[in-house]
């Protein structure tokens, strides 16, 4: 922990954004490195220009990689595609839409030209995809449209992100990403000169360059997922912090619409971020699930509350974090147990009585215990909310949701609405579990502590080389020789997802009362240690202490 964490930000911490988007256009990347080529993690290509790690020749190469990739797959519909904040967002944009309009591919900009979030791109290709037929929603077949999210999500501001989306509207899966990654890269070795483009000026007037008002499309649905007919008779007073993020015109133009008591805390662009404070590492960062970059409104929120609930989105709008004048910054994982409660225990009784409860294996077990007092079957998926996709699709899952502070939700009459994580709705939704029931998420937290008892979860990295972590990635549950963890009997030893049998890529392992998982980082040379005791702060420590040895034993 920086003790500047949680202080704010000082002209040293920021980025010079003319060096930022300089570099983006006069470096290159080095093929031969690996750190300087694309690859695809759970939410696309991130990087920095100035690590030669986004610049205009990874944009080049990805884009014409989708290109290829959507008419392999007979993708011939229109690519809806958006930008968050940052300051390479603008810049990649610009390249792929030239890539895009030379292509001849049917592109939706934003009306406005403004930002766009994350879950307005996922809306607006499940909207396309629903009107081209009268059975739903289709994932493939002729005239599908997909999209490309320009974001690097929460991270810095130095950092560039590129992400695809394709016809299902959520995150692209392995197979997609990795064919996607490997074409982009082959490429970059042959050299970028050979992918067709056209100037920006004749990509912004081309007739395949069409326009589409996200922001309308996406606030005037929102009454179908959120009841807020019924915050706004209730008097909820919202207090929205965008973050410096994409939806800084989004929770105006909702307030205005709906008529709520809604006021826009910091309606700020930076691409410097010089409002934030600083993370737990003293680097900006928009995490809004951080009590530290959350500082300010969680500061806001003390003494006399202005507001009955604040919220805080990331950049791209895809996370949320919830802030109450009697807990403050909530945990993520205590408001997914608190909105699955409230939304499986009578808020949604459209939704389909088989629709289950989503959640990834390294969430709180809390979720477990919530979904088996409502009867409901708990989906248990690995890291990435694209395993959620298939069930927002059809509505076996009515509510999928991530330790990291993301997730989406079935509409009120139980068809999809987002299949990417919507920070926006969730934030709403707060409020209306404030107004349905006179009380807090944070109250209402209390009370399932009550009922289910107490638990503490904690995420720790410890340090691993590149060997190491492949072969955490490949353990089995039979290398794991012991049959205790930190004075309880393991009950289980899991390598496989119990919700869809896919693999995790690491290792989780339960007790009565406790459980931790570990997986490699994808951008770092540590494995990531998650664990949590329903027993007490100094076991959920045993439990750590003992998951470090037991994971080195299996790595020797």
């Amino acid at each position: 922990m920086d003790p500047r964490a949680g202080t704010h930000a000082q002209p040293e911490d920021l980025i010079d954004v003319d060096a930022v988007v300089g570099a983006y256009y006069d470096l290159a990347p080095d093929v031969d490195d690996p750190a300087q080529k694309v690859v695809f993690g759970t939410s696309g290509h991130r990087g920095s220009s100035l690590d030669h790690a986004f610049n205009e020749p990874h944009i080049i190469a990805t884009t014409a990689a989708i290109v290829e990739y959507r008419r392999s797959q007979g993708t011939d519909g229109p690519l809806f595609i958006g930008r968050d904040t940052h300051a390479l967002s603008l810049p990649a944009w610009q390249t792929a839409l030239e890539v895009l309009a030379a292509a001849g591919v049917q592109t939706y900009v934003d009306a406005r030209d403004s930002y766009t979030p994350t879950p307005a791109v996922s809306h607006a290709i499940l909207l396309h995809n629903e009107a081209t037929t009268s059975q739903g929603v289709r994932t493939s077949g002729p005239g599908l449209a997909d999209g490309i999210v320009v974001t690097p999500s929460h991270n810095p501001p130095r950092d560039g992100g590129f992400k695809y989306n394709p016809p299902h509207g959520g995150p692209a899966g392995s197979e997609a990403t990795s064919w996607i990654a490997d074409r982009a890269n082959e490429i970059l070795r042959s050299g970028v000169g050979q992918v067709r483009r056209v100037p920006l000026e004749q990509a912004l007037a081309a007739d395949t360059t069409l326009r589409h008002d996200y922001l309308a499309a996406y606030v005037d649905d929102l009454a179908t997922v959120v009841d807020l007919d019924r915050v706004r008779e209730a008097g909820v007073s919202i207090g929205a912090d965008p973050l410096g993020g994409a939806a800084v015109e989004y929770w105006g133009a909702i307030g205005e619409r709906y008529g709520l008591d809604l006021t826009v805390v910091n309606p700020q662009v930076d691409p410097r971020w010089a409002f934030m404070t600083l993370d737990w590492d003293a680097k900006i960062r928009m995490d809004c699930s951080s009590p530290y970059a959350m500082a300010s409104l969680v500061e806001t929120m003390k003494g006399d509350a202005p507001y009955d609930i604040a919220t805080g989105n990331d950049a791209d709008a895809d996370r949320h974090g919830i802030v109450t004048p009697d807990a403050g910054l909530m945990n993520p994982n205590h408001f997914l147990a608190v909105a699955i409660d409230y939304l499986y225990g009578g808020g949604r009784p459209e939704w389909r009585m088989d629709a289950a409860i989503g959640k990834t294996l390294v969430s709180s077990a809390l979720i477990d215990r919530v979904a088996a007092s409502h009867g409901r079957r708990l989906e248990e998926v690995p890291v990435g909310f694209k395993w959620f996709v298939p069930g927002l699709l059809d509505g076996s899952v009515g509510f999928g949701g991530e330790e990291s502070a993301g997730a989406s939700l079935l509409r009120r009459a139980g068809g999809v609405w987002t299949t990417d994580k919507d920070g926006i709705v969730l934030a709403l939704l707060a409020s209306e579990i404030l107004a349905a029931t006179g009380s807090s998420p944070s109250e209402h937290h209390a009370r399932l502590v009550e009922r289910h008892g107490q638990s503490w979860y904690a995420r720790v990295d410890a340090p691993a080389t590149l060997e190491e972590k492949a072969t955490l990635s490949r353990l089995s549950p039979d290398q794991v020789t012991a049959s205790t963890l930190a004075g309880e009997s393991i009950h289980e030893k899991l390598t496989t997802a119990p919700g869809n049998g896919a693999a995790i890529g690491g290792l989780k392992v339960t007790t009565p009362n406790a459980w931790f998982a570990a997986r490699p980082s994808g951008t770092e040379n540590v494995y990531k240690i998650y664990a949590e005791s329903f027993v007490s702060e100094e076991h959920l420590g045993e439990v750590q202490e003992a998951a470090r040895a037991l994971v080195s034993d299996a790595l020797a």
